[in-house]
């Protein structure tokens, strides 16, 4: 029993790593870490991200196990071509603050340290770093490898252990992510100066979001 559950949740774990590091995931996450020249809010944009998804996930799997229903396919299919309308939303969204919001870069002096970031008139990024990604990552809860992980709380023996089994999940996400915003924002803080470099990574971000949702919304084409 006692083997079982650990193999449940190192599984669980492992799961909720590579989870994490979905190309969609990490797309979704750039398009908000690359408005940052800070790595330590480039990791918490992983954090938000991680909190949401298991949020979502552990009212889900919760639900399957309390009410003993299967949630058919097509379902998770609906949830991954909304992911893929989401990705497309944020690169485009990313390309027209790069292009219509005019954003460039601010030194600030505190004493003898300087400090850049960018900005623009067109958003609050302080804002944008908490609410976006938890949304972000709550319908990333409900797609991908995260069905394989309902499936696997459907065959758990109790509720408990289907919500020590989520959170353990959830604890893998956020450490991958966490991981991933801090990679994802380094080559932003690395040309924090230059503001036409920062504007081309910016735009390269946007078409690879948009090209990722694309393709999802092409594999999962629901109508």
């Amino acid at each position: 029993m006692l083997l079982k559950l650990f193999t449940i949740l190192s599984t669980g774990f492992l799961l909720g790593v590579q989870h994490s590091l979905d190309a969609d995931h990490i797309a979704a996450v750039s398009t908000i870490v690359s408005k940052t020249k800070n790595l330590k809010k480039s990791a918490q944009v992983g954090v938000y991200w991680g909190i949401g998804h298991t949020a979502t996930l552990l009212v889900i799997g919760v639900l399957v196990l309390a009410m003993k229903i299967k949630i058919p396919g097509s379902v998770f299919r609906m949830f991954e071509f909304a992911v893929g309308a989401m990705l497309i939303y944020l690169g485009a969204g990313l390309l027209k603050s790069v292009l219509v919001g005019r954003i460039h870069i601010h030194r600030h002096k505190h004493g003898q340290v300087e400090h850049v970031h960018l900005h623009s008139h067109k958003w609050g990024a302080e804002h944008e770093h908490v609410h976006k990604p938890l949304l972000v990552g709550m319908l990333h809860g409900l797609a991908g490898s995260a069905g394989i992980m309902i499936l696997i709380m459907a065959s758990l023996d109790s509720i408990a252990q289907g919500v020590m089994c989520t959170l353990i999940f959830g604890l893998g996400s956020i450490l991958g992510m966490v991981v991933s915003g801090a990679v994802v924002g380094l080559p932003f803080l690395l040309t924090a100066n230059n503001t036409k470099i920062t504007q081309i990574c910016m735009m390269l971000v946007a078409f690879v979001s948009m090209g990722i949702g694309a393709n999802i919304l092409h594999e999962n084409w629901i109508f």
